[in-house]
């Protein structure tokens, strides 16, 4: 009888702390990269149930509290997010040992391009030249006065001097970009590549002076509407 009655009440006991409901549930688990040591300290151990988070140790532990039940995730920057969900021992405690790998890291494809020389700009400049659209002029004119009127007027003709047109302003621009780009590399000016277009239009650089200046012209042309330019910014 002795025997029964210890038998039963230690049933009830285990049945009592199986009730037991845990109002915090203290977690305690440690992060570890699987192919190599690594240094977490940007380890966050987020509550999305309670929507709050702390900040793990370098070493990769942590301790936090939570509810049963409560959903979790450990987040490494540079790392795939672990969730977990809490399940509280007869302790009220939870335990966890993660094991993350870093994805592999895929890196876009990289085209260097070697600035060009100042001779090879030089001989850029010179050759700048406004594509021929055939026009009739002077006494061509006179020898041809309906040619003289369709060019005048065709909207054909017109968009082939615009295209024309456009096809030089953007050669210009092209080789007063290379310009600059060289002159930053020296530490000439200091300048942004985002900025390059708003200055090149801010130059407005003469189409004749461009072509044929001296480096030494060029050099002191820029750099004195370069300081002007940055009083602007």
């Amino acid at each position: 009888m002795r025997y029964t009655l210890i038998f039963l009440f230690s049933v009830a006991v285990n049945l009592l702390l199986s009730q037991v409901t845990c109002d915090k549930v203290f977690i305690k688990g440690r992060v570890v990269d699987s192919l190599r040591p690594q240094s977490f300290y940007n380890l966050m151990v987020v509550n999305k149930t309670e929507g709050k988070g702390v900040f793990g140790q370098p070493n990769g532990s942590f301790f936090t509290y939570a509810k049963d039940q409560d959903q979790m995730v450990l987040s490494v920057k540079g790392y795939p997010q672990h969730k977990f969900t809490v399940i509280a021992d007869s302790n009220c405690q939870y335990q966890i040992d993660v094991f993350i790998e870093r994805p592999p890291q895929v890196f876009d494809e990289v085209i260097i391009k070697p600035l060009k020389s100042l001779a090879q700009i030089k001989e850029e400049r010179a050759s700048l030249a406004l594509r021929e659209t055939r026009m009739v002029q002077g006494v061509e004119v006179l020898q041809s006065p309906i040619t003289a009127l369709y060019q005048a007027f065709s909207r054909k003709e017109r968009n082939k001097r615009w295209i024309a047109e456009q096809e030089y302003k953007d050669n210009k621009a092209r080789v007063v970009r290379e310009l600059l780009s060289l002159y930053v590399a020296y530490d000439i000016i200091e300048l942004e590549k985002e900025e390059f277009d708003l200055f090149i239009q801010f130059l407005n650089i003469n189409e004749d002076f461009l072509k044929t200046a001296s480096e030494m012209d060029l050099v002191l042309f820029i750099k004195d509407k370069y300081e002007h330019f940055i009083l602007l910014r």
